[in-house]
């Protein structure tokens, strides 16, 4: 695929993406591959790519003679990072912080437990080194840095558990993450408290208490779900 041509995919993936997660495009309505490319000018070739995309992601289901139909949200591919990142943009973004959310608190706290089990020295050496950055980045709204330290830290958690399982939701906690930094779903600064709390974790870990790591990761979790439901957070 040429650079126009995958400039031309993403624009047509970036747009009809999000329609069909914000419900634009209800289930079971039925696009024209020919109308749709001439809605987007762009070739039928460049048209059927992104529609491939999205039946990847499970959007939609494209079959000869009746055209691409949209698929109910329980056939989606939810943990696609692409499909996260649509539906955080749009009008479902309470709905799905809030089921994310609650994914994080059952998956991680129990990944923190075993990290403690079977984290090398050199994961706890990043867990330790991601949580300091963290601190260095938790006051004057600096919230990129911050952000990439967090992101990181979780990934460490997870893929330090050893579970492969658990490691591939990696993605999925760094869409949540990253979604409620850039749609401003959080305070300016992070909460004092959870900043400790993850250096709590990264030295619960060092020293392989599972107990303490577990309990620890499953306080920062359920703070997250209940910030969801402060007031100054703009969703």
């Amino acid at each position: 695929m040429t650079d126009r041509a995958r400039g031309l995919h993403s624009r047509v993936l970036e747009s009809l993406g999000p329609a069909i997660t914000a419900g634009e495009y209800p289930a079971g309505s039925v696009l024209r591959t020919d109308e749709l490319a001439q809605r987007f000018e762009v070739s039928r070739s460049v048209m059927r790519e992104a529609v491939r995309v999205l039946e990847s992601m499970r959007l939609v289901a494209s079959r000869r003679r009746v055209g691409v139909t949209v698929l109910p949200i329980e056939q989606w591919n939810v943990y696609d990072p692409q499909v996260i990142r649509w539906r955080l943009a749009g009008a479902e973004r309470p709905r799905q912080l809030r089921s994310l959310t609650v994914l994080r608190s059952a998956i991680e706290p129990v990944a923190a437990g075993l990290a403690a089990r079977h984290a090398t020295a050199a994961q706890c050496a990043e867990l330790t080194e991601c949580a300091l950055g963290m601190v260095a980045h938790s006051r004057g709204h600096q919230l990129e840095g911050y952000l990439r330290h967090d992101v990181a830290f979780h990934r460490v958690i997870l893929n330090a558990s050893g579970n492969e399982m658990f490691a591939r939701l990696g993605d999925v906690v760094a869409e949540v993450l990253t979604g409620r930094t850039a749609h401003q779903v959080m305070f300016e600064d992070p909460d004092p408290p959870a900043v400790t709390l993850h250096v709590k974790v990264a030295e619960a870990v060092r020293e392989g208490d599972a107990a303490r790591a577990e309990a620890l990761t499953r306080e920062i979790a359920l703070g997250a779900l209940e910030e969801l439901d402060q007031p100054l957070i703009h969703i």
